[in-house]
């Protein structure tokens, strides 16, 4: 008879299959794809103009924010975990897209893109998605509130219409250059921006179905035209946007390229797969579904690729997207393809008129967008929480700001981290127990939690009862307790039965005492110890004669006074 392990059953077989032939193995109708297309429309007409903006904000032209969104969309839909992804450039990877065209050139941020999808499939291919979604809540809060400070910051040129050739990329050295140019603000520029967000504003409030976004560049697109206003454009600053995607082109690979924009690719990965999974998870929670998050992550590495090859640049999942792609009703994941595919019929029908958009109104975009990104909610929930949270997310928030993304990432994990171990140490505690046989699960438990020191004394065997985790974090602090033992005691008893998990640092500390034991001819017992704990404990060669094990405390202490009468039987018999 064969058995399986349940990583190799249907689950782990299905862990790699797109949800797209999930839905369609379910059965696919007329009217599943009559719901699909409403849906990948209306994402279409949200994701026109953000797709543009983010480009543009990025150092990228409008025409590669939308050959990201069009061929990444679509492979993330085609390929992806989640039945409601919706795929595309994000406004969390602005500041490091703009940095890394600004390092390494157009050429540079295509190679960096390329390398992140192969990562992020390796990712997936390693089944480390789960790991990912470890991230704390209060680093995802601070690292996206900055995010959204540094994307405002990153459009205050366009809203005002400022005259600014050279602008730092440093927020700090940023608000002082665009403070020294305030005398070059374009009224103009200024109305459009206010003008276009006080429409999505309006639309949101009082036509919350209407694409409020769309109408409000469309306004402003309208009346920079009309009235001749003295304004940039998309067709100024790019010359419009072409009418079909490029010819596909792998981007310029060497050693010496590939090393020089490594850290780039890294970033893009690490923060690609936090926002995929967020978004993921979001859908999650609005449909009741669950998403495989390393297909998730396979998809996209394939789509971060697929977007490269057509010069596009970083793929991720989109919360705002995704969660109007649910909204709309959209059934599964032709949905997002059909958005692509929404998208690629505008850039061939109406590119011309793209070069109308002023970029003061795409700004008035980015603003709402950066203004949607603070989730000032939860930032309330954490600060009243206690100081660890808010440690954590200021932390966060402020190295997002004034350093750099990843370092802010990292730095908030190893502080939630230490936060969490802290917590944790403090549920370890260690009971020292009376030595009675027989008692039941009562006495136990009233033993333990009025103890009388006195009554127990002059006991020659020591009984303590371990609870909680014990780990590094906690192992010096019960280790003190332990090594107060004497030569005054015959027996020491450790019960492990309420220890769910013994790490290495544990078994030292074990291993230690019974070692001082020894010297003192104390005799260790430990007792309850589950599989994994024993098996932790022989690593560290804690076995006869150094200890003794029993499977819990009253076997321990029977087998004791059996020993012991049968001394005192012997000492008798000899007198």
């Amino acid at each position: 008879m064969t058995t399986t392990r349940a990583s190799e059953g249907p689950g782990f077989a299905e862990m790699f299959t797109p949800k797209l032939w999930t839905v369609l193995r379910e059965g696919y109708g007329a009217g599943h794809l009559r719901a699909d297309a409403v849906a990948g429309l209306t994402v279409a007409i949200v994701a026109l103009p953000l797709s543009m903006a983010i480009a543009i904000a990025s150092g990228a032209t409008p025409a590669q924010g939308l050959y990201t969104a069009i061929v990444g969309g679509f492979l993330v839909s085609l390929l992806g975990g989640s039945r409601f992804q919706i795929g595309g450039p994000a406004g969390a990877f602005i500041i490091l897209v703009a940095a890394t065209v600004a390092e390494h050139g157009m050429d540079g941020l295509i190679l960096a893109t390329f390398i992140s999808g192969l990562m992020l499939a390796g990712v997936g291919f390693l089944r480390l998605g789960t790991f990912i979604k470890f991230i704390p809540f209060p680093v995802t809060v601070g690292f996206t509130a900055g995010i959204a400070v540094i994307i405002f910051a990153s459009q205050i040129k366009q809203l005002f219409g400022l005259s600014l050739d050279d602008e730092p990329g440093a927020l700090v050295a940023k608000l002082a250059a665009l403070w020294n140019v305030r005398a070059s603000i374009t009224p103009a520029a200024l109305g459009l921006s206010l003008a276009t967000i006080a429409i999505i504003l309006g639309i949101r409030k009082w036509r919350p179905k209407w694409p409020g976004m769309l109408i409000a560049i469309v306004v402003a697109a309208v009346a920079s035209f009309v009235l001749g206003l003295p304004v940039e454009t998309i067709g100024t600053r790019f010359g419009g946007i072409p009418s079909s995607l490029p010819f596909p082109a792998l981007p310029e690979i060497s050693l010496s390229r590939v090393v020089a924009v490594l850290p780039a690719a890294i970033a893009f990965t690490l923060l690609g797969s936090i926002e995929s999974l967020l978004s993921a998870v979001v859908a999650d929670g609005m449909t009741g579904r669950r998403h495989r998050s390393n297909c998730e992550l396979v998809a996209q590495g394939v789509a971060n690729v697929g977007s490269s090859v057509f010069g596009g640049f970083c793929v991720t999942g989109t919360i705002a997207r995704t969660a109007t792609n649910v909204r709309s009703g959209a059934h599964g994941p032709v949905a997002g393809m059909l958005h692509a595919v929404f998208l690629l019929m505008f850039m061939l029908i109406a590119a011309p008129v793209a070069a109308y958009i002023p970029l003061a109104a795409l700004a008035g975009v980015l603003v709402v967008v950066a203004w949607n990104m603070i989730e000032r909610p939860a930032i309330a929930v954490l600060v009243r929480s206690g100081w660890g949270e808010a440690t954590v997310l200021a932390a966060t928030f402020f190295l997002t700001i004034f350093r750099d993304l990843t370092e802010a990432i990292i730095v908030g994990v190893a502080l939630g981290s230490v936060l969490f171990i802290q917590r944790m140490s403090r549920t370890t505690a260690i009971y020292r127990d009376i030595p009675l046989v027989g008692r039941d699960e009562a006495d136990t438990a009233r033993s333990r939690d009025a103890y009388d020191g006195k009554a127990s004394a002059d006991s020659e065997i020591v009984i303590y009862r371990i609870t909680g985790a014990l780990f590094f974090g906690a192992a010096a602090s019960i280790g003190s307790v332990l090594d107060r033992i004497d030569d005054a005691h015959e027996a020491l008893i450790v019960d492990f039965s309420a220890v769910p998990f013994l790490d290495s640092t544990g078994a030292n500390m074990i291993e230690g005492l019974a070692h001082k034991a020894r010297n003192r001819k104390v005799e260790l017992w430990l007792t309850g110890t589950s599989r994994h704990i024993r098996r932790e404990l022989l690593m560290h060669d804690l076995k006869k004669p150094l200890v003794h094990h029993a499977t819990s405390v009253e076997s321990a202490l029977a087998t004791l006074k059996r020993r012991e009468a049968r001394r005192r039987g012997e000492t008798r018999h000899g007198a």
